[in-house]
């Protein structure tokens, strides 16, 4: 759940009361459904560790804590604060000055307690308050928050209209606050204790979020900006400019977790994005990347300032940046009280521009003002302008768009760290945080070790993969090539095509090259039938169009539908033809495509993408030995459908864009390297499938599972899938249950309509790749070697978890994949099972190299991305509402996902 919604107090709406019941009435016993009887399923617990493999010492970033104070309980008490007059207070960021205030003043009423508090209606102490219900009243002078977390709202003090001499008279707004403190709850700290043991309950979690809000709020008055479990400092050595006026800012994530060998706290590295701070015309010139203030598209720029937060000088005042002037700074009007009164006792007012009463009555030199707007920090009614070269923008305020592809690129880059930097990095993070100093912690008996925790790894060797003509290909350090190989499944490219939308690229060559590497690989490339210039006149249309122009051209020279298309895109590698081009062919046509954006053409780069072209139009460039000689422990017996699963959301800035959900389903068992794709569009952020199942008549299922199914049983010679494996990827442990009890049960009423008979077994296994457990190879600069995994120490108390990193981390720190198997029917041996998940990262047709999550989910990954390209360019009529009515609650209905032709359907498209 998105903590942004977690804001509201959670009561629930009063409920009216129940009719009243007539007399003389006789109870009619209700009937339990079945869906009542159901049992809710719940993750399994561990069932063994594995043996197997090499033992090697590794360490992680978890941080040993001992609790000695067990016997003692957290009181929780709720905050209100409101003003004097009995508003609440609805600005963030002022709570935690007024606390401190509290604290200060009332030392003695609260027994001298230390407390933490999180900022918004939380506070906990250990032991309780002398009084269930406490009410302070206390006076902060200038409430203008320090805090730079994004979201204080200064009051509306001294603007230009009010005089110099009132300003120095008053400097400061003084508010008084109202703060209500009531008991709400008693948390046992036994329940840590208890959640060690693999006991978890509602108690253990708060108590462990009671020690989390006690480090965010260590890390607060220190002044960090906090997001979620993570802290930044305002040090400008932690600043990176990605470009585009936005800084990357490293910080750290700490969270306590219980694990088998007791409770650990979890420090990592963590990056959040912030707007550069300093002036803001300079902000804005990197922002919309201009060469001076006055080529700023200021419409665009008054979007972007809303609600920063500035200082303006000479002063120094804090303010929320409300919007920008009408008009330019000299031509700006507004009334300016005088300093004397007139005769009947009035202040005279005159009317003055900004730039005037700056210059003239302030004598402050403006140099590049005059002619640009000026910047609001008032109300709307009232507005308070300063010229923007007064303005500079607050530090750590945080910036919540999504980032261009060359931003992204430069972050990645430059955030990026090796083992051993990253390891001394999270040391100096212990030493500066200084734990051990925190009161509270102290009063809960709370020490953290300052050594990284060390756990046993065992390096699984690696898979045996074949290729053509019954070679064997050994990887070594997670890694193969095809040098002197043969595809061991190759196609043919027949009746093909090249389409150019790209102006500059020696086509012939590139045709030449393709056929003689093809050739080297076993796969036999036909001369194309034509290559298909794009007329000059479309170049500057719209995509769409491009795409249309294209296609007419095509259909008007070619004999017949090809089989293959080879599309030349222009020189950016993610241009808006993409989407509309894979479309209009998998969609409209049922043609087989592969698009590239030719930079620098070699003979590697051609065995890649025919890696992907032969997986696309049904070969297969390598398998495991276990799958031809079918010895895959307990898959390749008995008929075994594989699944990965993935929800991909629109970035944060785009609430209103569908979710996609994608399911990949393996066919033609035993083969666990042949895959299809069924995507679908769904309620924009909802995290859990919700069309695996749609009944729609008493013969019909419309759902995902069906169609997934069918294909199995048809392309795995009549047989059912006795045994379903499902990868899950991106659900957090909060939604373990829900995966368990709406989705598999989705799944298994798919089968049930299919078959009333079936009961097949299942296995569902979640994988995480965003949680900040890293491993490192003591003594050594180099990241853990490709198949080692971890199941002891830092892993799951109770629960049946591992990490692994499959693939060879080649840049920056490995970042292991957290598998948690919820579910197993089938009766793996913890071996068995952790082999399965490490050869599934080696049958990833695009690449050569073990993948550090399973392929079914990478696959899955990919068709969900491909498809939401196709929808970025939906007509906005299509995506309206009235085009189909309306979901549920009067919102829009979720545009369908357009489906893929038949031909193309059970491809692997997405490769």
């Amino acid at each position: 759940m998105d903590p942004s919604e977690q804001d509201g107090n959670g009561a629930p709406e009063a409920l009216p009361p129940p009719p009243p019941v007539p007399p003389n009435v006789t109870p009619i016993k209700a009937v339990s459904e079945p869906e009542a009887k159901k049992v809710l399923r719940v993750p399994m617990a561990r069932r063994g560790l594995g043996t197997r493999g090499t033992k090697v010492p590794i360490l992680t970033n978890h941080f040993k804590v001992n609790v000695s104070n067990v016997d003692g309980h957290f009181f929780h008490y709720s905050v209100a604060l409101s003003y004097e007059d009995g508003r609440p207070v609805d600005g963030k960021g002022v709570g935690r000055k007024v606390l401190d205030r509290v604290h200060e003043t009332y030392d003695t009423e609260l027994a001298g307690k230390e407390f933490a508090y999180d900022g918004e209606k939380s506070l906990f102490t250990v032991g309780p308050l002398p009084r269930n219900k406490l009410e302070f009243t206390v006076v902060l002078e200038d409430v203008t928050s320090s805090r730079n977390n994004g979201n204080a709202s200064p009051g509306g003090h001294g603007s230009p209209n009010e005089s110099d001499r009132k300003r120095l008279r008053r400097p400061y707004q003084s508010k008084t606050f109202k703060v209500e403190i009531s008991f709400a709850a008693k948390i046992p700290m036994q329940a840590i204790a208890n959640a060690l043991r693999g006991q978890e309950s509602e108690n253990s979690q708060e108590a462990l979020r009671v020690l989390d809000i006690i480090l965010r709020q260590h890390a607060a008055k220190q002044g960090c900006l906090l997001v979620r479990q993570s802290f930044f400092h305002n040090d400008a050595r932690n600043f990176a400019d990605v470009g585009g006026g936005v800084l990357g800012c490293r910080g750290f994530h700490s969270s306590f977790r219980t694990t088998q060998s007791g409770l650990s706290l979890n420090i990592d590295v963590s990056t959040t994005m912030i707007i550069q701070p300093g002036p803001v015309a300079d902000f804005l010139i990197s922002n919309q990347n201009v060469r001076d203030p006055f080529s700023v598209d200021w419409a665009k720029a008054k979007r972007t300032l809303k609600n920063l937060r500035v200082t303006t000088s000479p002063t120094n005042q804090e303010y929320k940046i409300t919007g920008l002037s009408e008009k330019p700074c000299r031509e700006q009007m507004f009334t300016l009280k005088q300093k004397s009164k007139d005769g009947d006792g009035e202040y005279q007012t005159t009317e003055v521009t900004v730039y005037d009463y700056f210059v003239n009555h302030r004598n402050i030199d403006l140099r590049y003002s005059a002619d640009l707007p000026c910047i609001n920090v008032g109300k709307p009614k009232r507005p308070t302008y300063f010229p923007i070269e007064l303005c500079s923008l607050v530090s750590l305020q945080r910036y919540t768009k999504a980032l261009s592809t060359f931003q992204r690129a430069s972050l990645v880059e430059k955030s990026r760290q090796k083992p051993q930097e990253r390891m001394s990095v999270l040391s100096n993070a212990l030493k500066i945080n200084n734990y051990d100093a925190v009161p509270m912690l102290r009063s809960c008996g709370v020490s953290i070790s300052s050594n990284f925790t060390q756990v046993e790894g065992r390096v699984l060797p690696a898979p045996k993969l074949k290729v053509g003509n019954g070679e064997d290909l050994f990887a070594r350090n997670g890694r193969w090539n095809f040098n002197n190989k043969k595809f061991v499944n190759a196609c043919k490219i027949e009746r093909w095509a090249v389409v150019n939308f790209s102006a500059r690229c020696d086509v012939r060559n590139l045709v030449r090259d393709l056929m003689k590497v093809g050739e080297m690989k076993g796969i036999s490339v036909e001369a194309p039938f034509d290559v298909f210039e794009e007329n000059q006149q479309f170049r500057r249309a719209p995509p769409m169009v491009r795409v249309e122009k294209m296609f007419e051209e095509v259909q008007s020279k070619l004999p017949g539908p090809p089989k293959f298309l080879l599309c030349l895109l222009p020189e950016r590698k993610n241009c808006d033809i993409y989407g509309p081009w894979k479309r209009k062919n998998l969609s409209d046509f049922g043609v087989v495509t592969q698009c590239l954006a030719p930079m620098r053409v070699n003979d590697q780069y051609l065995t890649n993408l025919l890696l992907k072209i032969n997986a696309k139009l049904g070969g297969l460039n390598s398998v495991l030995a276990g799958e031809l000689s079918p010895s895959i422990p307990m898959v390749s017996k008995v008929p075994t459908l594989i699944l990965g699963m993935d929800v991909s959301h629109g970035s944060p800035g785009q609430s209103d864009i569908p979710s996609i959900a994608a399911v990949v389903s393996s066919r033609q068992w035993p083969s666990v390297s042949r895959y299809r794709a069924c995507v679908r569009t769904q309620s924009p952020k909802v995290e859990m499938i919700d069309s695996l199942y749609k009944r729609v008549s008493d013969t019909e299922d419309d759902g995902i599972m069906r169609e997934l199914l069918i294909d199995f049983y048809v392309s795995s010679g009549k047989r059912k899938p006795d045994q379903i494996i499902i990868f899950r990827d991106g659900v957090s442990e909060s939604q373990f249950n829900q995966v368990l009890n709406i989705e598999l049960n989705q799944i298994i009423e798919a089968c049930k309509f299919l078959d009333e008979n079936w009961s097949p077994k299942f296995v569902v296994i979640v994988a995480q790749k965003n949680h900040h457990t890293k491993f490192f190879q003591p003594n050594s600069p180099d990241n853990v070697q490709p198949g080692t995994v971890i199941d002891n120490k830092v892993c799951h108390p109770r629960n049946y978890d591992f990490y692994l990193c499959a693939h060879a981390g080649m840049i920056g720190t490995t970042r292991p994949t957290h598998y948690h198997v919820l579910l197993d029917e089938v009766g793996f041996s913890a071996d068995d099972l952790q082999e399965l998940v490490h050869s599934l990262s080696y049958v990833y047709q695009r690449s050569t190299t073990a993948i550090s999550v399973v392929a079914p989910i990478c696959y899955a990954h990919l068709a969900a991305t491909q498809l939401g390209q196709w929808m970025k360019f939906e007509d906005a009529s299509e995506t309206s509402s009235s085009h189909n009515g309306t979901g549920p609650g009067g919102a829009p209905a979720v545009p369908p996902m357009p489906k893929l032709q038949e031909n193309v359907r059970n491809s692997m498209f997405f490769c």
